[in-house]
């Protein structure tokens, strides 16, 4: 078996406050106490189990593979009990207990695993670190090499809960030009190694770009895996560390199936990728360990989880973990139980990824049917793209020549459309540059 190549040390690049970020003394005793159950503790201050009035916790899922709506679907239920640990999960007092920034030890075995069958990092020394979800994770990572008078490189359109973070903490935004598949290499390439030019020979060069490679938030983009090798291949140019914001991987379902009264659905889409069939990720192309990978089970279970995951070589997943341990910690206790009995014990990996098919089928009838509306009801109204995965249709709304120079017209649009109960989000929302409403 080849030995894997080490990650490059990027740590050169860490901001100064990430330097300055070491292990939460306290958090470095837990150790013991997991390592040696009958360890006395008379230190750290962890509330006693037995005042946790919990006993169990119980949630009925539907069988994987299944939708909680299909009334053929099984019940089962998922429990943790206090007391009550198994080969593969902790017990519920674990769960309810301070723990470290790492996350539940049963929940990370589960993402490291899963990360491992899914992506198969190449280099050796990468690591898993739990979030509270893909912005949580993306504030940690960002935070790892980017801080006040510095820019982050970002899609033309982008998710703006990025634009709302990075504005207080007075980073810029350098947008760069897309086109059907997300971030244009070429254009990438260009403002990197125009920067100093544009920008003056002391301002900082961009260090860190942020992307949303597959259903990107708004445009609906998904890069092919040409497109991100040409991609990687200009971050190792420049030295940029990818931010690969993912929550939607999993959500890949192919071309557009017009309807067909006369087909079995099952037959329909009987062409899913699962997971075996999936565009490759940046993280399983990265040699250097220059990707940062957030996963999320928020689109893939459910967002009010608050769980996820980030994996980087384990110098970066170690700050991120010290930073957790300031912050937020780990996912909630209970979240973390429900997600890790479910994955490992009710489900297991084989079950888990019947699920991630199941969530594909449900989104890809759901996007045959809403694109077949807006082909039979907006025709010569909008332009689109068909997306290939997600949620998301960007369209380009055609205004007749009056409305064109006419001030305010897409408010009027806006305003129109919640008139008649409908929400579209206004496209100016998602540009780094603030444009006007008018876009």
């Amino acid at each position: 078996m080849p030995v894997k190549p080490h990650s490059k040390d990027l740590s050169s690049l860490f901001t100064e406050a990430t330097k300055c970020r070491r292990n939460s003394p306290l958090k470095s005793l837990l150790k013991y106490m997991q390592a040696d159950p009958s360890l006395l503790s008379l230190g750290a201050g962890l509330p006693h189990p037995d005042t946790f009035p919990f006993i169990s916790v119980t949630a009925t899922v539907a069988e994987a593979g299944k939708s909680a709506v299909d009334a053929t679907a099984r019940h089962d239920d998922v429990s943790i009990t206090a007391r009550g640990p198994t080969a593969a999960t902790e017990g519920l007092e674990r769960f309810l207990q301070y723990g470290n920034g790492r996350g539940m030890p049963s929940y990370a075995k589960f993402a490291q695993e899963h990360t491992e069958r899914v992506h198969s990092p190449i280099y050796d020394d990468w690591d898993v670190v739990v979030s509270a979800g893909n912005t949580d994770a993306f504030v940690k990572a960002l935070m790892l090499f980017c801080q006040s008078g510095d820019t982050l490189i970002v899609d033309e359109w982008t998710y703006p809960a990025i634009i709302e973070t990075v504005g207080p903490m007075n980073i810029g935004l350098a947008p760069v030009q897309m086109d059907g598949e997300g971030i244009v290499p070429a254009a990438l390439d260009a403002l990197c190694s125009n920067w100093s030019t544009a920008k003056g020979a002391d301002a900082p060069r961009p260090r860190v770009a942020y992307m949303i490679p597959t259903a990107q938030n708004p445009t609906g983009a998904t890069m092919s895996m040409q497109r991100k090798q040409a991609i990687y291949a200009v971050a190792k140019k420049h030295d940029l560390v990818i931010i690969e914001d993912d929550p939607y991987y999993y959500l890949q379902f192919g071309d557009y199936r017009p309807a067909d009264e006369a087909a079995d659905p099952e037959d329909r889409y009987s062409d899913l990728p699962g997971v075996t069939g999936l565009i490759p990720s940046l993280l399983s192309m990265d040699t250097d360990g220059r990707v940062i990978r957030l996963d999320s089970f928020s689109k893939i279970l459910a967002p009010g989880l608050r769980c996820g995951w980030i994996t980087a070589p384990k110098y970066m997943t170690d700050k991120i973990q010290f930073h957790n341990e300031t912050s937020v910690q780990q996912p909630a206790g209970l979240s973390q139980a429900i997600v890790s009995k479910l994955v490992n014990e009710s489900w297991g990996h084989e079950g888990w990824e019947r699920h991630l098919v199941q969530i594909q089928r449900d989104y890809a009838m759901r996007r045959d049917r809403f694109v077949e509306l807006c082909l039979k009801h907006l025709k010569g109204k909008v332009e689109f793209t068909v997306p290939s995965a997600g949620m998301f249709l960007w369209f380009r709304v055609l205004l007749s020549e009056e409305m064109q120079d006419r001030d305010g017209a897409m408010q009027e649009v806006f305003e129109s459309m919640i008139a008649n109960h409908v929400l579209l989000v206004p496209g100016y929302m998602f540009s780094p540059l603030g444009a006007t409403p008018e876009v």
